[in-house]
């Protein structure tokens, strides 16, 4: 299954039905976004049993000021509703 946008309205639903989540936040003007975004779709592509969830922070402030977004791209993980991980990545060339 490719990744799936999510507002807010989705988010809890999303994170209280189980299994492995992992939610990238994103903005369309972030240049790291852009170009981590065709290697998450891709890997999206590569685990269909896990649910690969995207959240523009532009569009969906609530979710991401509720989830402590402070810089983008952001890589949150969850398991049955509880957070495994959180990864900040600030990709260079």
């Amino acid at each position: 299954m490719a990744s799936i946008d999510v507002k807010s309205s989705e988010f809890d639903a999303l994170i209280t039905e189980g299994g492995i989540v992992f939610v990238d936040f994103w903005a369309e003007w972030c240049g790291p976004c852009k170009m981590f975004g065709p290697i998450y779709e891709k890997v999206s592509e590569q685990y269909p049993e896990i649910t690969f969830a995207k959240i523009d922070t532009e569009a969906e402030r609530e979710i991401a000021t509720a989830a402590g977004i402070t810089s983008i791209p952001t890589l949150m993980a969850f398991q049955d509703q509880a957070v495994l991980a959180i990864e900040v990545k600030l990709l260079q060339r």
